[in-house]
């Protein structure tokens, strides 16, 4: 399933992983910038006490698995912006 095709906001708990398949953390929750109604971005957390998270723009998303909750990027983890 392609990243147009699904809602980013029904995305929150889902697994991230980069290109490479190595796991960038858990997605808390989608980011809304350019539009009130529809997220451009989500908020992923690298840890269970981790205070920074990165910022992962709907661009760069590969594909969404509904069935395993898994989201696949098409970049790797270090060109992934962070933020507190």
């Amino acid at each position: 399933m392609s990243a147009l095709a699904i809602d980013l906001r029904s995305t929150a708990g889902f697994l991230v992983a980069d290109a490479k398949g190595r796991v960038v953390g858990t997605v808390e929750c989608p980011m809304y910038g350019t539009s009130p109604e529809m997220p451009d971005a989500l908020s992923v957390r690298s840890g269970w006490l981790a205070r920074r998270r990165r910022l992962v723009p709907a661009e760069s998303i590969e594909q969404i698995d509904d069935g395993s909750k898994v989201i696949g990027l098409r970049v790797e983890r270090e060109s992934i912006r962070t933020f507190l």
